[in-house]
């Protein structure tokens, strides 16, 4: 029974990870962390899965529904169009103990340096190839 109410609670909460932004980024400095949710989950669970599932002390949860812009659409050729919402967002502000964090971040920087590494390795062995074949017609040259 207690695998069906955590699974049934992971489902609920849909938290896979937190949001990545540039705005998620500032606040991540301040140890908050932003996570998109489904409507119907309350502070307590939030606080709880998250504390599951990244073993880190929450001090304070705090939500919010953004609501959905305004679409319009197509009646016709003629005919005004017509106006309806997007679906409405809830998010939750997560706030961690002093000295806990989530890799967030982190990884994206340690992937970016990575890509860049080999971006720098990938230019140099471009530029040797291009320096070999001027030496060799150099060589031809000379050996006429």
């Amino acid at each position: 029974m207690a695998d069906t109410e955590k699974k049934t609670a992971a489902v609920k909460l849909n938290i896979l990870e937190p949001r990545a932004t540039e705005k998620t980024y500032a606040e991540s400095l301040k140890r908050t962390y932003v996570f998109p949710i489904k409507k119907n989950v309350t502070k307590q669970e939030i606080k709880k899965m998250v504390e599951k599932e990244f073993n880190v002390t929450v001090v304070s949860v705090r939500t919010l529904i953004r609501d959905g812009k305004q679409t319009k659409y197509s009646k016709g050729k003629h005919q005004y169009p017509g106006i309806t919402y997007r679906q409405d967002k809830k998010f939750a502000y997560v706030t961690l103990k002093d000295g806990d964090s989530i890799k967030v971040f982190e990884e994206q920087e340690d992937n970016k340096t990575s890509a860049k590494d080999a971006k720098d390795a990938k230019k140099e062995a471009k530029k040797a190839e291009k320096e070999a074949k001027k030496a060799d017609k150099n060589a031809g040259k000379e050996n006429k």
